[in-house]
C-alpha cells in the first residue's frame, strides 16, 4: 500500500511525510537499512502517552456514570494490545508497515505487536503533525464500536486492573510485573512474565506480546487469590 492511499484509509493527509514513513518503519527494516533511519519506537511511546489521554478523555465524557474503577478498566481494555492491532488491521496498517525481510517473511505484517505498536507510532505521528484534533478523529471512527463490544461482552475485566485493585485495597501494595524468560526466534517469541506482591511471586503466565504474559500473569494471580477464572475458561462452561 502506497502512502497516498494509507493516507486515504486514516482520513489524514500528513504536512510532513516523514513523519509517517518513520510511524510506519519497524527496527527491523533499520537493522537492515540502517541509512534510512531512524525506526518507529520513538514515535510509539509518544502514541502510547497520547493514546491514553485520548480514551481517557473519551470514556469520561461517553460514559458520565461510570465510577472511576469502571472507567479505569475500559480505557486498559480499550488501549490494550490487541485491541490497538485490530484498529491497526481495520486501517490496512499491516499492509503500510516496512519491515525488514527476516520479519516480513515471517509473519511480521500480521504480528500483533507490531500491529499495536505501528498504531501507537501512527497516533504519536499524527499527534505531531496535526495535534490532537487528527487523533481525536480517527479514534472517533474506531473507539465507539470497540467500546460497545468490550462492554457486551465485559472484555474490560482487565486482569491487571481487576489484581491491581484488589491488591490495594486487600494488601496495601502496588503489584509490580517481570519479564523473567523470553523463548524462541526471534519472529515468533514467548515471554514469561511475574506478577510479584512486594517480594512474593503472586503469579505466573505466558504470552506471545510481554503485555500478553503479564495479563496471563495477572489472571494466575486472581486464581490463586480470589478463584476467579480467564475468559476462556468461562467460555467453557
Amino acid at each position: 500500500m502506497n502512502l497516498d492511499a494509507f493516507q486515504d484509509r486514516i482520513g489524514y493527509r500528513f504536512r510532513d511525510e516523514d513523519l509517517l514513513i518513520r510511524a510506519l518503519t519497524h527496527p527491523s527494516y533499520v537493522n537492515e537499512h540502517p541509512e534510512e533511519g531512524p525506526d518507529n519506537q520513538r514515535l510509539e511511546f509518544l502514541g502510547d502517552a497520547v493514546l491514553n489521554f485520548a480514551v481517557a478523555a473519551w470514556v469520561y465524557q461517553r460514559f458520565p456514570d461510570f465510577h472511576e474503577g469502571e472507567m479505569t478498566r475500559l480505557r486498559a481494555a480499550l488501549v490494550r494490545e490487541e485491541t490497538l492491532a485490530d484498529f491497526a488491521t481495520q486501517l490496512g496498517l499491516g499492509e503500510a508497515l516496512r519491515l525488514g525481510h527476516g520479519e516480513e517473511t515471517g509473519g511480521g505484517r500480521e504480528r500483533i505487536a507490531n500491529l499495536g505498536d505501528g498504531f501507537e507510532a501512527l497516533v504519536g505521528a499524527l499527534y505531531l503533525d496535526g495535534g490532537i484534533e487528527p487523533v481525536q478523529r480517527l479514534l472517533g471512527r474506531l473507539v465507539p464500536p470497540a467500546a460497545e463490544a468490550i462492554l457486551a461482552n465485559e472484555a474490560d475485566r482487565d486482569a491487571k486492573s481487576r489484581f491491581q485493585e484488589w491488591a490495594q485495597a486487600e494488601r496495601g501494595v502496588t503489584p509490580r510485573y517481570r519479564i523473567v524468560a523470553e523463548m524462541g526466534p526471534d519472529h515468533a517469541k514467548t515471554f514469561v512474565a511475574e506478577v510479584l506482591l512486594g517480594r512474593k511471586v503472586a503469579g505466573r503466565g505466558e504470552g506471545r506480546s510481554k503485555q500478553a504474559a503479564e495479563q496471563a500473569a495477572a489472571w494466575d494471580a486472581l486464581k490463586r487469590f480470589l478463584g476467579e477464572r480467564t475468559p476462556d475458561q468461562e467460555a467453557e462452561t
